[in-house]
């Protein structure tokens, strides 16, 4: 039996394989609100077959939007332009939802991938971006506020306040931010952290605030919601987080009723050195696993279904994400299913469509 294909529970959401289609960012929202295109993307998606499709990072507020095309979940007229996408998802597949919230402090307030990726300034429509320090991203990069005892306080119940709209909106899981060089990664490395407060300096002082948010969360939604993180275990620059940093947040959250950590690296930094390959990243995943009971995600050029197999045969990770490569193919749990010997279920209108040599595994 395949291990991928068998069933796990994250918290006390059942997911019906082990398959995660990881945030993506589209980059494609009209002043944070979804749009048409998140209607036919995320639909997509929500055919796939994946135990668990999660949100594209979705920020708590205006100013913690990567781009100004990020998706957001800030207000009502957000909620409202989410629950319309969300409506049409659950008139027609059943898998399971999640988002991420997140707020991207000092690499906020950036153009489009495609149009560059470069800060935006006021005059382009740009704004303030604040951080744990008056530290920029990059060296061209406008200098973020400090952010003080009021602005953390705001942040952090704009996390509340948003986690309790995706409840509204039948949101079955919630994933933290805390990855890829945005906000509370930034609180986390004594790269991007350079306070001289409860918030910076040692380790414990720099978990602070990542782990006061998460407990607040955790503490606003109901338990049945399952709430995780998403965590970079290296910055990959010397000095910088490490894996061995991770493991101790990993186990502070676990500690708090934390339910998952989901495993990715790098992002806070262009000094950064990655050393890509297919799953590269796996490693990480692997040693927080030791080290923690609660489910661990693991992602990084995870391509091929016998690659995906292993990763949780070999107990690399107990669930697999994927991005990019099911952007390029939507249908990538059919086909693994079908390699794998498994079954995986999918749309009636779609049935028909099993090619010959491999009927049933579309169920």
């Amino acid at each position: 039996m395949s291990q991928l294909f068998s069933a796990v529970n994250i918290g006390e959401l059942e997911l019906e394989n082990r398959i995660v289609i990881a945030p993506m960012c589209q980059y494609s929202a009209d002043a944070g609100c979804a749009s048409s295109w998140h209607r036919i993307h995320l639909g997509s998606l929500a055919l796939s077959g994946a135990g668990l499709l999660i949100l594209e990072a979705t920020a708590v507020e205006v100013i913690g939007r990567i781009s100004p095309g990020d998706l957001g979940l800030w207000d009502d007229k957000t909620e409202a332009a989410l629950h319309s996408v969300l409506s049409d998802i659950r008139a027609w597949s059943p898998i399971r939802l999640g988002i991420q919230l997140g707020h991207a402090g000092r690499k906020a307030s950036c153009r489009a991938p495609w149009q560059g990726g470069h800060q935006l300034l006021e005059s382009e429509g740009g704004w303030q971006t604040v951080a744990p320090s008056a530290l920029g991203f990059a060296e061209q990069d406008a200098a973020p506020t400090a952010l003080d005892e009021a602005g953390l306080t705001r942040i952090k119940q704009a996390f509340v306040d948003s986690a309790k709209r995706a409840v509204r909106l039948g949101i079955e899981l919630i994933e933290i931010h805390a990855a890829h060089g945005y906000l509370l990664h930034q609180f986390l490395s004594p790269l991007s952290n350079q306070r001289q407060d409860q918030y910076g300096g040692s380790l414990e002082n720099r978990l602070r605030f990542p782990l006061e948010v998460f407990a607040a969360v955790r503490a606003a939604v109901p338990a049945s919601i399952p709430v995780g993180v998403r965590l970079s275990a290296s910055d990959w620059v010397e000095g910088g987080w490490d894996v061995e940093q991770s493991i101790v947040f990993s186990q502070k959250l676990e500690a708090q009723g934390c339910d998952y950590v989901h495993v990715s690296s790098g992002g806070l930094s262009p000094q950064q050195t990655i050393t890509v390959g297919p799953g590269y990243q796996l490693p990480f995943a692997r040693d927080i696993r030791q080290q923690v009971k609660i489910p661990v995600i693991g992602v990084g050029l995870i391509t091929d279904p016998q690659q995906a197999e292993s990763v949780v045969e070999q107990g690399d990770a107990d669930l697999v994400a994927l991005a990019r490569a099911v952007l390029y193919n939507p249908h990538w749990p059919w086909q693994a299913a079908a390699a794998l010997n498994a079954q995986v279920k999918a749309p009636s209108q779609y049935l028909r469509s099993e090619p010959h040599g491999v009927k049933g595994t579309l169920v």
